[in-house]
């Protein structure tokens, strides 16, 4: 009975050891630990950034025609004008010295064609007079020849001074219309946005028209926004967009305006990055970029000339959609694909189908469900002593 005790005692010792052996197998061995997150919906936006500036979409610079000294300057930066309303005088002393000048020598080409006339029907009385003193061959063939003479030289005088008379009031237009540019007026309603000159200022219209101010109907503003090369074939007519300014507003988040593109400009605006100077010349580096515009309303007169727009062109957007990181995206014969959690906690690889894509995130049309276990990672865990791997 005693050894019969023993080897029960000793069937129990195995078994506990080899229940503890088993047990620190188990918690030490090699396995694999998944990194996971559920696959959830989300707004999906496929865009192209980039930086514009604000400028009026209707706007004029307003300069002067004639020289002289500006006399006075009736509107300054910020004030709203009407169309017609008055600007800018300036001394019309010349101007309208030439005025009176021309009136003058067209009264006296005048009185010389009244003249010319006189003498013209004079010739003619003459001319007559000689026609029948020959046809009674009372008087010299010479005497009826320069009388004939005479005749046609009135009418070639005469001829002459109305082509004077037409020249010198076609200079009286003129100067009666260069009278007319020393008083500026304004060719549309507007807000002035700067004003380039004072008044006492003395302006030089021989060679260029010289600006004096600028008038802008700030209630539309167009957006000059600059394309990269890399994004440009991306960037289509009639596209939304949308851009905020620097800055929030009053509640601090920046407010949004939106618009759709209205062109890209064929020509590329280059901007010299760097240019180097010396003896030796250096190849200049240019950044090559696409001009893009549109439009955008500001009846609030939120938005000034020249600020900085940071804009958002969608080329592509979907709500709710089915969204995974791009990260977690792989590769197979299909195309695209991801790992799940299946169901025996094991991962299964899924061919996909994508949509639009963001810059962290892709549209999965087909291929995952919402909710689903999307494997991200993988790490291997445990692992004991050499005896305990077999």
């Amino acid at each position: 009975m005693k050894r019969v005790d023993a080897g029960r005692k000793g069937l129990i010792v195995a078994a506990v050891l080899a229940a503890a052996v088993a047990a620190l197998w188990w918690s030490t061995r090699t396995r694999i630990v998944y990194t996971t997150e559920p696959i959830a919906r989300a707004d999906i936006e496929s865009s192209v950034t980039a930086i514009g500036t604000l400028q009026p979409r209707r706007y004029v610079d307003v300069g002067a025609q004639v020289s002289g000294q500006i006399t006075r300057l009736r509107v300054a930066a910020g004030d709203t004008v009407a169309k017609g309303d008055l600007l800018v005088e300036i001394d019309p002393s010349v101007q309208r010295a030439s005025v009176e000048a021309g009136h003058a020598q067209l009264a006296g080409l005048r009185a010389q064609l009244a003249e010319q006339q006189a003498h013209h029907r004079l010739a003619g009385q003459q001319l007559e007079r000689q026609k029948q003193l020959s046809a009674d061959e009372a008087t010299r063939l010479e005497d009826l020849q320069n009388a004939e003479a005479e005749f046609a030289a009135t009418a070639a005088r005469m001829a002459y001074l109305k082509a004077q008379i037409d020249q010198t009031q076609a200079t009286l237009q003129a100067d009666v219309a260069r009278l007319g540019y020393t008083r500026i007026y304004a060719p549309m309603a507007g807000t002035v946005v700067s004003v380039a000159a004072r008044e006492g200022q003395t302006l030089n219209a021989t060679y260029q028209t010289p600006d004096i101010l600028r008038i802008a109907d700030l209630s539309g503003m167009t957006v000059w926004t600059e394309v990269s090369e890399a994004d440009v074939r991306r960037v289509k007519p009639g596209m939304p967009v949308y851009f905020t300014t620097l800055g929030g507003s009053e509640t601090g988040a920046a407010r949004r305006w939106q618009s759709r593109l209205r062109q890209v400009l064929p020509a590329p605006a280059q901007t010299a990055a760097s240019a180097a100077t010396g003896a030796v010349p250096t190849p200049v580096i240019k950044a090559v970029t696409y001009t893009a515009l549109f439009d955008v309303d500001n009846q609030d007169g939120e938005l000034m000339p020249q600020m900085t727009a940071q804009v958002v062109f969608v080329a592509a957007r979907a709500e709710n959609a089915v969204a995974v990181p791009l990260s977690a995206l792989g590769t197979d014969a299909q195309g695209s694909s991801a790992r799940v959690l299946g169901a025996d906690g094991q991962p299964e690889t899924r061919s996909l189908r994508l949509g639009a894509r963001s810059r962290h995130q892709v549209e999965v049309l087909e291929g995952l469900q919402a909710g689903e276990r999307l494997v991200t990672g993988e790490q291997r865990v445990g692992g004991g002593p050499d005896w305990l791997q077999w």
